[in-house]
């Protein structure tokens, strides 16, 4: 079954969102976790693609949009099915997508703006209603 961890964010601002995304899929990379991070659209991952090569200066993360190479380590998707990854999801999308449940691991971020928490709390409450494991995670 799926380990879903919320990590909770304490700024409002969405754009660290996406930055938190990159240090949490730079981690499971040297982990050697496959990470897929879900988008809602082109345009959100083509700004994803190059905040990936610019979130650290001594950093280098091998990612590539989701089927453009064969076998990415970090692959960024905007609706496509997750083909053969099931490691870890980042979930960077308005809604949860429908095959979530094939990955060893979900990740929502949450930051501190109503529509996130909101949505954050729902989904929370929909995971926990279903039995999935839980795990919250404060950032400062």
């Amino acid at each position: 079954m799926t380990r879903i961890d919320f990590y909770v964010l304490a700024s409002a601002q969405p754009q660290e969102a996406d930055l938190f995304a990159c240090r949490l899929a730079e981690k499971a990379y040297r982990s050697g976790l496959r990470v897929l991070l879900a988008v809602d659209d082109r345009e959100r991952a083509e700004q994803l693609d190059q905040l990936l090569w610019t979130f650290r200066e001594d950093s280098f993360l091998p990612h590539a949009p989701q089927g453009a190479e064969q076998n990415a380590a970090v692959e960024i998707n905007c609706g496509e099915d997750p083909g053969i990854h099931h490691g870890l999801l980042i979930n960077l999308c308005s809604e949860v997508p429908g095959w979530f449940s094939r990955f060893e691991r979900l990740a929502e971020i949450v930051v501190q703006q109503p529509d996130s928490l909101a949505r954050s709390r729902s989904r929370f409450s929909h995971f926990r209603d279903r039995g999935y494991p839980l795990q919250s995670h404060k950032i400062n």
